[in-house]
């Protein structure tokens, strides 16, 4: 008889917005002693397909409307701790500001470019992995059409 163990997977969004050769970042408190740099994300909710998480979750973080224009993929991150997250990755343009209050946690956003995202990442600032992998495909070109996902 095989025992199995079962996991609970997080399932996430997150989106590469870019403009101008400049990605736009947020800059969250995660209760450490620095900041933390990311890309607009966050979880799935019960009833809500990873496009409307994504969207949502851009607007609620960073203030902005945008226009989806591509799907990187699904990234697959174990966190320390056991924790198992797919996370969803979108490309995409700013549409409009909406300069609506932002989530608490963020602390500011930016629009950085992929030279001063490496130096954050060196310093260990970025939240995740994920976050420059996902910038780097973004850049290399690495995109699905959105039609890969049924909402």
């Amino acid at each position: 008889m095989s025992t199995t163990r079962s996991i609970a997977i997080h399932s996430t969004a997150a989106c590469v917005i870019q403009r101008d050769n400049r990605f736009l970042l947020v800059e969250e408190a995660k209760g450490g002693p620095k900041t933390v740099f990311n890309q607009p994300a966050g979880h799935v909710e019960a009833g809500e397909g990873p496009m409307a998480a994504v969207l949502r979750e851009v607007e609620e973080e960073t203030a902005w409307r945008v226009t989806l224009t591509g799907y990187l993929g699904l990234y697959v991150f174990h966190a320390p701790g056991g924790q198992t997250f797919h996370s969803h990755g979108f490309l995409a343009e700013p549409a409009s500001f909406l300069d609506t209050p932002l989530d608490a946690d963020i602390v500011a956003t930016h629009w950085l470019t992929l030279d001063e995202i490496r130096a954050l990442n060196a310093e260990n600032r970025l939240r995740s992995p994920l976050v420059l992998k996902r910038i780097e495909d973004a850049v290399s070109e690495r995109c699905y059409p959105l039609n890969v996902i049924q909402e």
